[in-house]
């Protein structure tokens, strides 16, 4: 006798929060347009530079768009969980896109370092200002989900990077408009680089350990095995796996040794409690073994 809840049929943490990504990609596109077209026509390398930034925002906030919707609508007998992971390696293309941009960054800082760039302090002012704005309507838009999902929190992170490009542009132009000094702009680019670096690292491992289905972090095996192993009835424990499947979606499996006289239906009853309500997990499978029954030898891992 199992107890098993439909997995395929609830809605991922990311799929709760489609709507403010859908606004966050229509703002930032809109602005990608405008600075891509000011960059070219003032010749600013800075402005250029930063719209490639935002590209990448572009492409990430799309990027958890498609996975969202994909693992929504694609139902298919083979896929027995849907295509929730699809959202996880959209979090994990994320934190390598921000590796890629960090980089990016810090080479071009370098770069500047060594052949300082004249650019237009006014231009840069406007432009800046506008992006800011831009990414702190965005940001504000993602910063609920990103608390429940890898893949949000992914994206939230690309516009946060860029509302910092977009700060430190401002001081930049600031500094230029007073001093005229070129370094300013390689020291504001190596400021961002250093800290985009650990948020994309922090947000690459949490989606790898999911796609590891290594157990969440706030989750306890050894505890939960002890707690469904003092159910009443309930002789041993074993086989028990705990993962994730998507942001918000966890779950967790396993097999209880019973007693004879143990009811089956109580037992299953009391014990998918405690791993549902105690341990937080929303998706429980639990499989009751009478007596005599041993499954060792056919289940290894």
């Amino acid at each position: 006798m199992s107890a098993d809840h439909e997995h395929t049929t609830a809605i991922s943490a990311s799929g709760r929060h489609k709507r403010p990504l859908l606004i966050a990609l229509l703002l930032t596109a809109s602005f990608l347009v405008v600075e891509v077209v000011v960059g070219f026509s003032i010749g600013s390398l800075a402005l250029i530079s930063d719209a490639g930034h935002m590209l990448t925002d572009v492409a990430g906030l799309g990027m958890a768009l498609a996975a969202i919707q994909v693992a929504q609508s694609v139902r298919s007998p083979a896929a027995t969980f849907g295509l929730y992971r699809l959202e996880v390696l959209a979090a994990l293309a994320n934190a390598v896109l921000l590796f890629g941009v960090a980089a990016y960054v810090l080479y071009e800082a370098w770069r500047r370092f060594e052949d300082p760039t004249d650019v237009p302090g006014a231009w840069l002012l406007v432009v800046a200002t506008i992006g800011l704005v831009v990414n702190v309507v965005s940001f504000l838009l993602l910063r609920r989900g990103a608390a429940a999902s890898l893949n949000v929190r992914g994206a939230s992170l690309e516009v946060l990077s860029d509302l910092l490009g977009s700060l430190g542009v401002i001081v930049a132009a600031i500094v230029l408009m007073a001093t005229g000094w070129p370094y300013i702009d390689p020291i504001v680019g190596v400021a961002i680089g250093l800290f985009i670096l650990p948020r994309a690292y922090r947000l690459g491992r949490e989606a790898l350990r999911v796609l590891l289905q290594i157990a969440p972090s706030e989750v306890d095996v050894a505890d939960l095995e002890r707690r469904l192993a003092s159910v009443a009835g309930v002789s041993g424990v074993h086989n028990l796996h705990v993962w994730t499947l998507t942001s918000g979606m966890r779950v967790a499996s396993g097999h209880l040794d019973v007693t004879a006289d143990a009811d089956a239906g109580t037992v299953l009853e009391h014990a998918t409690a405690v791993v549902r309500d105690e341990a937080g997990i929303e998706h429980v499978t639990l499989q009751i073994e009478s007596p005599g029954f041993d499954d060792a030898k056919e289940m290894m891992i």
